[in-house]
């Protein structure tokens, strides 16, 4: 463990907490920016209405053979 010496200033039991805290909040805070500041995300989570995945109508490649070679 790269930090295991944090352990010998700052007690488990008070550092163990803290630290889970502190990735709650972040998510927690990360989670209200992204409702707030976007408007997809809470029509996503509220089952908003679906668009249909749009169809692009692609031509077949072709290829050329060359000339010596026949199609059977």
């Amino acid at each position: 463990m790269n930090q295991g010496k944090i352990w010998t200033v700052v007690p488990p039991a008070f550092g163990l907490p803290l630290m889970l805290g502190a990735v709650a909040i972040t998510a927690l805070l990360v989670h209200a920016a992204v409702l707030t500041h976007t408007t997809w995300y809470a029509a996503f989570l509220q089952g908003g209405v679906k668009k249909a995945a749009a169809i692009e109508h692609m031509q077949a490649p072709v290829a050329s053979l060359p000339s010596n070679v026949s199609i059977n």
